[in-house]
């Protein structure tokens, strides 16, 4: 990959780096999904294979009833803020701005040496070595080639959590990141031990009643615009307490809304203390990324997400008229 205001080096530099040096903390964004998660824990995998310590640390607290617990080794993941100790090298995974680093972003800007392995695009280098890949399907793809230039086979738990990281985010390889080499790279996953069938289940058939019983609410809110084709619903606080639902519980429902015939972008709100959390959708090649960024939030084009520090109403509306001109 050739070296631009993102991209300071190549996997292979990376590799060398990782191989001459012994002790990582790695970390990745708050609200971690499958794809920073599955990143950290086969980076971790592989550099334990090489002898090397290698800590994963949560940005903020520990995801409760998370669906990606499935993952080998994601009870060995600490908070950052229990993290101990100075840091010799700090991996960052899918994320690389700070700001997105929680508690774990003074683990960051004290560590010796720094390293970004990402796939969301960016403007500049804020580590030693800055490794940025916008076209790459997931970062748990780009660290399952790093891995390949390491001196270790690749084994199913690292495998398996490549492929969880791969498989969420594209879609279940439906996204329009889903690209041959992503395929190439799933194969390989699987020939090293990952089992599709299990990981789907648990990641995708295992909602619990209470995410059942939120879709219900939620399906209750859907407003279309038929003219924009797009689609937008909520669940507030109230209605999460009000059937015990977690965060994860609401993790599937953009993908109920995105599912809708005739529907160009989805959009699903949930409430939480003092600010409303955004997912974005789209089907057909609109940059959603573009719309989350008016709202301070980011990701790619079919998937992104946002922060709206306002009630339920005002967030609602807001993002209501926003779709309203922005869909052309």
């Amino acid at each position: 990959m050739a070296i631009s205001a993102q991209t300071n080096t190549t996997l292979q530099a990376i590799a060398q780096v990782l191989s001459s040096r012994d002790g990582f903390v790695i970390c990745g964004h708050v609200n971690p999904d499958g794809d920073c998660v599955g990143s950290q824990l086969a980076l971790a995998n592989a550099l334990r294979a090489l002898g090397k310590t290698a800590t994963c640390v949560f940005a903020q607290d520990i995801p409760h009833e998370s669906t990606l617990a499935c993952l080998p080794g994601f009870d060995g993941i600490i908070p950052s803020s229990e993290y101990a100790g100075s840091v010799d090298t700090f991996i960052a995974v899918d994320v690389s701005d700070a700001k997105r680093m929680g508690d774990a972003a003074k683990l960051f800007e004290s560590a010796s040496f720094r390293i970004i392995i990402d796939h969301h695009e960016v403007d500049t280098c804020i580590s030693e070595l800055n490794y940025v890949e916008p076209d790459a399907a997931s970062t748990s793809m780009i660290v399952w080639e790093l891995i390949g230039y390491l001196e270790v086979e690749h084994d199913p738990d690292a495998a398996a959590c490549a492929y969880v990281g791969l498989m969420t985010d594209t879609g279940r390889f439906q996204f329009q990141n889903t690209d041959a080499r992503a395929f190439s790279a799933a194969a390989e996953m699987v020939k090293s031990g990952a089992d599709p069938s299990s990981l789907s289940t648990a990641i995708y058939q295992n909602r619990t009643r209470a995410s059942v019983s939120l879709e219900h609410i939620m399906l209750g809110n859907v407003i279309y615009d038929d003219e924009k084709k797009f689609v937008v619903s909520w669940v507030s606080r109230d209605d999460m307490e009000s059937v015990g639902a977690k965060r994860s519980d609401a993790e599937s429902l953009i993908d109920t809304l995105r599912s809708i015939r005739g529907i160009r972008v989805a959009c699903m709100l949930r409430g939480e203390d003092g600010c409303v959390r955004g997912s974005l959708r789209a089907k057909d090649g609109t940059d959603v990324a573009r719309i989350a960024r008016m709202y301070g939030g980011g990701g790619h084009v079919a998937a992104s997400g946002f922060t709206i520090h306002d009630t339920m109403d005002a967030a609602r509306n807001s993002v209501l008229a926003t779709l309203e001109k922005e869909l052309s």
